[in-house]
């Protein structure tokens, strides 16, 4: 995506009808912290008592066309609104040659991100109250991604950014410790197949940077853009896995044993009873599967981004963005398949401190 022309991109603000004709007084483009997109700061409007942000794709990590990214992006806003622990949408901005891809119009959640472990209780009840929204029938789950099977659902992704892991990992260790759990998650959808699975809206790229909190303790999850109806398992796992919390350039943390099974018992006891017993079984699978999940898309932007040259094969570029966020990304992506990394992960299901999640 190339340079925003933020003067142009004032001009379309000013037709939009949720901003009332409020006067803009500046456009600041916010410190980049992810890859995806970019965010501008309407400096002077509020909107609820809130300051407003503009959220500008870069690339759809789903390859969606830019209307229909657009539109599963704002259907993810939208549909965990409700929850209370989101940004709220406040406008879709279709994409113009102003805006290539168009852009979402959301609060601006004033709050630095979680700390850990301190904040983990915090975010379990983010993800609780998310979770817990009224599940809609499935023919009005669209455009968002409908995993009824939530195991083989996640099998999917990874079957299709597997295909990476002989070009992006190098250790023979390491690729074949991936093969042996691809081969266990081919086992696992076998054997689940028309089991009863708890199905829920969920976050899907809850690593714990994606989270910030309030003054008064409220915990918001903002990066709504890969929402998708299937495990709430997901949604813990990929908050407390290894790799997770060491992922983002301002959350870091290496959480014990300990702390990993209390977050998630935090999380339970905020469920209906029922609700609690029947998703305790997937817990752990669904943990090794996120982490595959996780893994090969590592090796997918790997390929295709670090090693597509300028553009990015499939626009998959980080082109444009600040060199430090880029090192850094560069720096996590190739350890996500370094063998200290598979080896720590790993920890969680395999050996005597495997944890106990049930």
């Amino acid at each position: 995506m190339s340079e925003l022309d933020l003067q142009a991109v004032a001009g379309v603000l000013r037709g939009v009808p949720e901003l009332n004709g409020t006067p803009l007084k500046a456009l600041e483009r916010l410190p980049d912290k992810g890859i995806a997109h970019i965010h501008l700061r309407l400096t002077g409007v509020r909107i609820g008592g809130r300051g407003v942000l503009l959220r500008v794709p870069r690339l759809s990590q789903f390859s969606l066309a830019a209307p229909d990214n657009l539109a599963y992006q704002a259907a993810c806003f939208a549909r965990a609104a409700p929850s209370g622990h989101t940004p709220n949408l406040h406008a879709v901005l279709s994409p113009s040659p102003s805006l290539p891809m168009g852009a979402l119009l959301i609060d601006e959640i004033d709050g630095p991100p979680v700390s850990l472990p301190g904040d983990l209780g915090a975010m379990a009840a983010c993800l609780a109250s998310v979770h817990l929204l009224p599940l809609p029938e499935p023919a009005v789950r669209s455009p968002l991604a409908d995993h009824a099977d939530p195991v083989a659902g996640t099998l999917s992704v990874i079957e299709a950014q597997s295909a990476h892991i002989e070009t992006a990992v190098e250790d023979p260790g390491v690729r074949r410790i991936l093969g042996e759990e691809i081969a266990w998650a081919r086992s696992f959808a076998e054997r689940s197949a028309g089991k009863p699975q708890s199905v829920a809206l969920v976050l899907t790229d809850t690593h714990p940077g994606n989270f910030l909190i309030e003054p008064d303790g409220r915990v918001y999850f903002v990066d709504l853009e890969k929402a998708l109806y299937g495990s709430p398992a997901i949604d813990l796992a990929h908050a407390s896995l290894y790799s997770s919390t060491n992922w983002d350039i301002d959350v870091r943390a290496d959480l014990s044993s300990a702390e990993v099974e209390r977050f998630h018992g935090d999380y339970l006891v905020q469920l209906p009873r029922p609700v609690a017993d029947a998703l305790r079984p997937w817990l752990e699978p669904m943990r090794r599967l996120t982490w595959l999940r996780t893994t090969t898309w590592s090796c997918r932007w790997y390929a295709e981004g670090l090693s597509g040259g300028e553009d990015g094969a499939g626009g998959w570029s980080m082109q444009g963005l600040d060199p430090g966020l880029i090192a850094h990304v560069e720096a996590r992506i190739r350890a996500f398949t370094s063998p200290e990394m598979v080896e720590r992960v790993r920890r969680d299901w395999v050996g005597p401190d495997r944890l106990r999640l049930e």
